[in-house]
């Protein structure tokens, strides 16, 4: 998704107005199929912040995340904090950033199970009562959002996720062959 996003921007936004990525690998997923592909294959800055956060038990990793992630903020002072999905790394984005008032994104936000036992809804319903600016996959996303409240700062953009699977595709097929 951080690509596809990257990408996009890139390509709408004329050069001396980019944004400036700083990207921060939360380290949950360490297994090199589950990260370092990523950084191998696809078009990713390389992270600049490595937070090592492994895994662990909800209540710890939440811990970890948010006390690296908030260093990392105070280091950095962004203009916003992009936070993606609805992982613990996610809801501890944005609750470092809300904290240290800084304005979040929320990429793929109003997405809802409306199971609150998943701790995954949990962290979606956090993320977007926290967030600034919330970018929405779907109509209904959007509509989810209204349903609790959130009315303004609502943006529809489409699914990132399927753009990234789209516009990395020829990468699959070349892997493939």
């Amino acid at each position: 998704m951080i690509a596809a996003t990257i990408r996009e921007h890139n390509r709408r936004v004329a050069p001396a107005a980019r944004i400036r990525h700083t990207l921060v690998h939360t380290g949950q997923h360490y297994d090199k199929n589950l990260s370092d592909v990523f950084f191998n294959e696809l078009p990713l800055p390389k992270a600049k912040h490595q937070l090592g956060v492994g895994s662990g038990s909800h209540g710890k990793q939440t811990a970890a995340l948010l006390e690296r992630t908030e260093q990392v903020l105070l280091e950095e002072d962004p203009d916003v904090a992009i936070v993606y999905g609805d992982t613990n790394s996610t809801v501890a984005g944005a609750l470092a950033a809300a904290k240290l008032k800084v304005r979040i994104a929320h990429i793929e936000a109003g997405l809802r199970s409306f199971n609150r036992l998943m701790p995954e809804e949990l962290n979606r319903v956090a993320t977007d009562h926290l967030s600034d600016l919330l970018f929405c996959p779907t109509e209904t996303a959007v509509r989810n959002l209204k349903r609790e409240g959130i009315t303004n700062r609502v943006f529809l953009t489409g699914d990132v996720m399927l753009d990234a699977v789209l516009s990395f595709r020829p990468l699959q097929k070349s892997a493939l062959e």
